[in-house]
């Protein structure tokens, strides 16, 4: 794997608050490894830790995105999901940002069949199709377009399994990370000091509640993929 210089600073994670954890009685034994302290009835985490675990992550994603492999973000949660699209569009990843439908992964072919049904309706509206319908139909349609919106609207291009899952909170998207898991997909989580630090193939040790926090997380592992595919480009 190739070993590249990140940026990642100390100072500006602790700007962010990557380092506070949840309260003593909500933590995970074994993510004692990468707990510094405890303050106030909160456990610190060990920044130094977090930072080379974010420096491996983007280590794998940029080498990921120069073989032009093929990324989801997921985070659902009202703090994380802004962030989770944004970061997604700027570095051309699908994203699930609203509710993991079960069996999005795992009953492939089911989700194969709603992203047709998706990209069918939408153009069918951009051609003027709903316009011929009786105003009862278009309205049906219409809800039905908006639902499909909101819950695969993130990866209306994806075509296949994704070949790395980034998750952003893996208490939240306990479900997205045991699909991962069932079909062999290699994933990188952000995890608080609640979290099982051995189910994801990079554990990223961070709060996963401050939005500064998942910004910041999220940022320099899209720029490790957006160089990804820069490194691509030029190496053709």
């Amino acid at each position: 794997m190739t070993r590249r210089y990140w940026n990642i600073n100390l100072e500006e994670m602790m700007e962010a608050g990557v380092h506070f954890g949840h309260g003593t009685r909500k933590w995970n034994p074994r993510m004692a490894p990468y707990i510094s302290a405890k303050r106030k009835g909160i456990h610190i985490t060990n920044l130094t830790r977090t930072a080379r675990f974010l420096s491996e992550a983007c280590d794998l994603v940029f080498d990921a995105a120069s073989r032009g492999k093929h990324f989801l973000i997921v985070g659902t949660k009202n703090k994380a999901a802004d962030s989770v699209a944004s970061a997604a569009i700027r570095a051309r990843c699908h994203y699930v940002n609203k509710k993991w439908l079960g069996g999005m992964l795992t009953n492939w072919s089911t989700t194969e069949t709603r992203l047709h049904k998706f990209r069918d309706l939408r153009a069918e509206q951009k051609t003027g199709k709903f316009n011929r319908l009786p105003k009862r139909d278009v309205a049906m349609l219409k809800r039905q377009l908006s639902h499909l919106q909101t819950y695969l609207g993130g990866i209306k291009y994806m075509t296949g399994l994704p070949d790395i899952v980034i998750i952003v909170d893996q208490q939240e998207e306990y479900t997205a990370l045991r699909e991962c898991l069932t079909l062999g997909i290699p994933t990188i989580c952000l995890i608080d000091t609640n979290c099982d630090p051995d189910l994801a193939d990079i554990s990223i040790p961070a709060n996963d509640d401050a939005i500064a926090s998942i910004r910041l997380i999220l940022n320099k592992l899209v720029s490790a993929i957006c160089e990804g595919r820069s490194s691509s480009i030029r190496n053709r």
